[in-house]
């Protein structure tokens, strides 16, 4: 459709008349003038011609009447559906070397869709682009809107029966009775009570949705329980093989927006469909999350004990002095609190710059210090969270693709291999490797003496310094896990059939295919921000400039929080009194997964022009 408002720009570069148009519009009459122009400009825009005459707006009638220099009133004389309004379409047909779509056609166009498009796309909006860009390429002038609309919902239909029967007859029995078990509500309460007397319960499949939790030993057992029980299902590993992950998150959406009663009332096809892709994402998804929620509790464990160590050497000066920690812990204190009392007894002493650079110093070469922090994060990790790595180890599987990294995925196997064992050291014989896992200068803290007198390295010691090296390493994608989807094979982040559906795919990412044409539009939006930033900062009241050039900072007023409505405050609680633990936002983003209703936030821009 043609847009209602065209700004000055727009409508100069795709409304005006070329010399060689304009001979061709001159060998008409009166209004037709005006009729053909319209008619010429807007197929060379759309590809196809505009559905009624009410569907060009004004400021473009006047704009082409005022190159042809008669009055714009003469358009009304134009007759939209007359003879002459035939001739010159088929006029403009040949000019661009077009033609009408047949019948079969749509047929074609349907068969495209199914096999090329909808396997990536689902979107109506994206599909409707598709499909014009499809015409004219095959330079076709499409049917009216409303066939392209039935023929395209006709196709998605047709697609997602075949999509559906086909995942279905991939399906095993066993594995349908493990879906039919996590949409269960009811369990029955004692074998000797009747057999309508049933008792409601949670279903596993509301279990399955559940967010991970605040970061903690407990949240990531958990999670553990939900990839088990998915796993448990016996889906096929190759389900959606050559399926775009993003329509496959298309029925996941589905399916998490519905209770397992209106699951069950779907057709078998599509019930299991739903339920399959839900669990395969999932699966990512809570393989993601234990991902993130081992990385936290790596980091938490190293922050307290540096924290604690920190606290026990500035208590230790305040009680003590004059033993042989006494420097580091005053400049510890003196940088901790440079403005206290301590800033006048140890300042004119030694100075702040020193204090520094002496506490960057030890932290970074002081082996005393490190081997307190290293001793506290044993204690914390041996009594609470070592019960994570025969889970962690058992569900998960770590890869990397360079050979750099192999030292960490060997240790790991390291770890698998004795995740049931007591045994305080690894034996004689066994290969543990040191160099790409352990930090520099760390080997020696974590060396025991054994009961022979010979250095060995403790498996608590060795199990700590492993999944650090493991945290830094995933956190770059350096090693990779099988069935997450953030933190998966690097290599399948790009589409496999990117190159085949190039056009698909930067339509998605509403880009252009033109590296040009993004480079300028970048551009153009950075110089229109930068501007409107110039122009507005001078006049914002909240925001003051202070200092001279090259030395200023910015300061930004503080804005008390406004009041929160009456009518919100009384929704969110009668929200939490009939779905407990639920917000105003999981209802608004189940409301956009039903409806949809962010695409009227997405701006549309006029195709490009045949040339």
């Amino acid at each position: 459709m043609v847009k209602p408002n065209w700004d000055t720009e727009e409508l100069i570069e795709n409304w005006t008349l070329l010399p060689t148009e304009l001979e061709l519009v001159r060998n008409k009459v009166g209004g037709n003038q005006i009729g053909f122009a319209l008619l010429l400009k807007h197929f060379q825009i759309f590809t196809y011609f505009p559905d009624e005459k009410s569907s060009i707006p004004q400021i473009i009638i006047s704009y082409i009447a005022n190159q042809l220099k008669i009055p714009e009133s003469s358009y009304s004389d134009y007759d939209w559906q007359g003879r002459s309004a035939k001739v010159y379409r088929v006029e403009i047909r040949r000019l661009f070397n077009f033609r009408v779509a047949t019948v079969q056609d749509s047929v074609e166009m349907s068969d495209w869709l199914i096999k090329e498009v909808l396997p990536h796309e689902q979107k109506f909006e994206s599909l409707v682009e598709a499909v014009y860009q499809r015409w004219r390429e095959l330079q076709i002038e499409p049917p009216t809107s409303g066939r392209i609309e039935r023929l395209i919902r006709s196709a998605i239909s047709q697609y997602e029966s075949d999509f559906c029967h086909h995942t279905l007859s991939g399906l095993s029995k066993e594995t349908l009775a493990e879906i039919d078990i996590l949409l269960t509500t009811e369990h029955s309460l004692n074998t000797e009570e009747k057999q309508d007397s049933l008792k409601l319960k949670t279903s596993e499949f509301a279990f399955l949705k559940t967010d991970p939790g605040p970061v903690g030993l407990e949240s990531f057992l958990t999670e553990i329980e939900k990839l088990k029980r998915i796993r448990g299902i016996g889906l096929p590993l190759k389900l959606f093989e050559g399926i775009s992950p993003k329509l496959i998150k298309t029925y996941r959406h589905r399916a998490a927006t519905e209770t397992p009663y209106l699951l069950r009332q779907h057709p078998p096809a599509i019930r299991y469909t739903l339920m399959a892709a839900f669990c395969v994402q999932r699966a990512q998804e809570i393989t993601d999350n234990l991902i993130e929620l081992l990385m936290s509790i790596i980091q938490r464990i190293g922050t307290r004990a540096e924290r604690r160590i920190n606290k026990e050497l500035v208590s230790d000066f305040k009680e003590v002095t004059g033993k042989t920690n006494i420097l580091f812990r005053i400049a510890e204190v003196a940088v901790a609190e440079p403005s206290g009392v301590i800033e006048k007894v140890i300042y004119p002493v030694v100075s702040q710059k020193t204090l520094k650079d002496l506490v960057a110093e030890y932290k970074a070469t002081g082996t005393a210090y490190r081997q307190r922090v290293h001793t506290v994060m044993r204690s914390s990790f041996a009594s609470h969270y070592r019960r994570l790595i025969p889970q962690l180890l058992e569900v998960l599987e770590f890869c990397s693709n360079n050979d750099i990294h192999r030292p960490v995925i060997q240790a790991l196997e390291l770890l698998k291999k004795y995740a049931q064992s007591k045994s305080r050291y690894y034996d004689n014989g066994e290969t543990i490797p040191i160099d790409g896992v352990l930090k520099s200068g760390w080997k020696e803290i974590l060396l025991e003496k054994d009961s022979d007198g010979k250095d060995r390295i403790n498996r608590i010691n060795y199990e700590i310094s492993v999944l650090q090296a493991l945290r830094e390493r995933l956190s770059c994608k350096e090693i990779w896990v099988v069935g997450a989807s953030r933190y998966g094979n690097p290599d399948h982040d790009l589409p496999s059939d990117f190159e085949q559906h190039r056009q698909v795919y930067y339509q998605a990412l509403s880009l252009p295919l033109d590296v040009e044409t993004f480079i300028s539009n970048l551009q153009e939006q950075m110089a229109q921000g930068l501007e409107k930033l110039d122009k507005g900062m001078p006049k914002n009241q909240d925001v003051t400039i202070i200092g001279k050039k090259g030395q200023s900072f910015i300061r930004l007023s503080s804005i008390d929080s406004a009041p929160e409505p009456i009518n919100l405050r009384q929704l969110k609680g009668e929200i939490n009194r009939i779905w407990e633990h639920t917000s105003l936002l999981d209802i608004l983003k189940e409301t956009d997964l039903r409806v949809d209703f962010t695409r009227n936030f997405t701006r549309t821009y006029p195709t490009n022009k045949i040339l």
